[in-house]
This record gives C-alpha cells, structure tokens and sequence, in this order.
C-alpha cells in the first residue's frame, strides 16, 4: 500500500512539475514581470483529485451529494467483506489441507486452479471498490465534476 501510495505521489509530483516548469521558464526567458505560480490550495486539491494531469482549474460542481458518497462508500465496504468471504471460504481451505500432506507437484497444481476463479474475483471486487467505488465518492466530496476527464 504505502509503494503504490509513494507511486502516485511521484507521477503527480511529475506531472504538477511538467506543467509547471515551462511557464516558469518562458516567463524568465521573456522576462515578464509577472510569473505564475501555483498557490498550495491548488496543489493540494490536485494531490487528492481522482486524476493524474496537472491543471490550475477544474471543473467543479456545486454542492456534494452525501447520499451518493454514503451509497459509494457503502460498496467498497460489501466489495471488501465479499473479497474476505471469498478467500475465507474458497481460497484458505484448498492451502490448509495442503500444509498437512507431504509437498507434491499434483497436490500444488492442484491447489493453484482451484484457487484461480476466486482469485480473479477477488481482483475484481478489488478494482471495482477501488477504481469505481472509491474514486467517485473522493470525485464527490472533492465536487471534482469532470466525470469523463480522460475521455
């Protein structure tokens, strides 16, 4: 968690520095008085903003819907607790009844396809909590409106 965290500090770093940087040294080069930098309030709106590309300003919506947040919020904790059900009850007994026998190739196979179908559900309840669920309710409270900004 804290690598994948210090990953996306270090690409929004890049980025807020990519776009940065050349007005900084086109207003030095022009030597114009006026030199435009960021303030910390919109750097730290960027750092917490579902995206990874650097702008001043951002669309933004009026008020935030608490329902929604709540609804958002609400599924990544069933995704999590399903995610948890699942290794409980599909992943956990084919390796405990593993650690008992002596180690073999077939009991090995064995167990990794027995566990595959539930760990790629696992990895899907993973990405829908995190990349759908929690990304929307942060968009929300942060009113980030720009729903389709890579598009």
């Amino acid at each position: 968690i804290l690598v994948v965290l210090q990953v996306r500090l270090v690409m929004k770093a890049h980025s807020f520095i990519r776009e940065n940087v050349p007005r900084v040294l086109s207003s030095v080069k022009d030597k114009s008085s006026a030199v435009h930098i960021p303030r910390i309030s919109q750097y730290l709106y960027f750092l917490f903003a579902p995206t990874l590309i650097y702008r001043d300003n951002y669309p933004r919506n009026p008020t935030i819907r608490w329902g929604y947040v709540a609804t958002k919020f609400a599924q990544v904790l069933g995704s999590l607790f399903y995610a948890y059900y699942i290794f409980v009850r599909l992943c956990i007994p084919q390796f405990r009844n593993s650690s008992q026998e002596t180690f073999n190739l077939r009991g090995l196979v064995l167990c990794i396809f027995n566990s595959i179908l539930p760990g790629v559900l696992i990895l899907f309840l993973v990405f829908f909590a995190f990349l759908h669920c929690w990304l929307n309710a942060f968009a929300e409270m942060l009113r980030f409106a720009d729903r389709m900004f890579y598009k």
